[in-house]
């Protein structure tokens, strides 16, 4: 997207705008955007490092869209949302399948907005636990 005042607010307008961008590269599926948080998917495949297991990289990409999105809906038209700190705890590998994220909403300020993001895999056991803070910026 090229104009800073037409950042989605839904999720088929977000799921449009990722044409060609790194979510469409990862595979992944927004299913749920607002700005209490965000869900999507993201298969395995094509996400894994050379031993097979979901790159880290990967789970940090899925965990920082979903708090980005939120915060962006957030924000709302005439501001952006910047991440500033990204914190991944990873707890277990993954091989095959997909893995799920959900943001929940910690903090939604005027300046600033923070999101819990919890990542598991087809069976409910948690792979990823982050943290996502973004600075709300009029543009």
């Amino acid at each position: 997207m090229s104009d800073r005042d037409s950042f989605p607010q839904d999720v088929d307008a977000w799921r449009e705008a990722a044409a060609g961008t790194l979510l469409e590269r990862t595979g992944i599926d927004l299913v749920e955007v607002s700005a209490d948080g965000a869900r999507a998917s993201m298969p395995v495949a094509g996400n894994t490092q050379p031993a097979g297991l979901l790159h880290g990289g990967a789970t940090a990409t899925l965990a920082e869209t979903l708090g980005s999105v939120a915060a962006q809906v957030h924000a709302g038209p005439g501001r952006a949302a910047v991440g500033t700190e990204l914190s991944v705890t990873h707890h277990r590998g993954v091989r095959s399948g997909s893995v799920h994220g959900v943001a929940t909403a910690v903090h939604r300020g005027r300046s600033t907005a923070c999101y819990e993001i919890e990542v598991v895999d087809d069976d409910g056991r948690r792979v990823a636990s982050a943290r996502l803070t973004c600075l709300v910026l009029d543009t």
